[in-house]
């Protein structure tokens, strides 16, 4: 059974956040072409994910799933900015997926986004990456318009609430 846990917090995803991040950006940059060794070799932006989550994401909520004692995925939910927030860094370990345990930390995004008023949540993912753009559509979520800068993103939202019904004015029919 898979537990989503808030981060800090829990001894089994304090150590395995680190992990899931550096594989989550190893395989990232492979799939650009870039084979890197470990996550020594990463980026600076993305080693210090890697090396200091507390500070790279210090504005953020983390959110890791466990299985057992063991740390099989995570997301990052971004602080809402303008009635909206991001999620990043959705991974699961390869040899954990399709068993719900993406879909259980989108949930956890979500519900994270909309509990903290953010009447959208948003995320990028690249183009190549068929299986994730399916199922974020098959939980609702949308493409949109880019605002991305970057070539091969596909922007998503995913509403959380549904507009405020116009008030009714006096000369309005009943």
């Amino acid at each position: 059974m898979t537990t989503i846990v808030r981060w800090p917090g829990h001894p089994v995803a304090e150590r395995g956040l680190p992990e899931l991040l550096a594989a989550y950006h190893l395989r990232t940059e492979a799939e650009k072409g870039v084979v890197l060794a470990d996550a020594d070799a990463l980026p600076d932006r993305y080693r210090a994910e890697v090396t200091d989550p507390g500070a790279a994401f210090a504005d953020a909520a983390v959110f890791v799933a466990l299985l057992g004692r063991r740390a099989v995925g995570c997301v990052v939910v971004g602080a809402p900015v303008g009635g909206r927030c991001e999620l990043k860094r959705l991974w699961t370990d390869p040899e954990c997926r399709g068993r719900g345990i993406a879909s259980a930390l989108l949930a956890a995004g979500v519900a994270h986004g909309e509990e903290q008023g953010a009447g959208t949540v948003r995320l990028t993912v690249w183009n190549w990456r068929a299986d994730a753009i399916a199922l974020y559509a098959k939980l609702g979520f949308r493409v949109t318009a880019s605002w991305e800068a970057r070539e091969d993103l596909v922007c998503m939202e995913y509403r959380t609430v549904a507009p405020a019904p116009c008030p009714r004015g006096a000369g309005d029919a009943p």
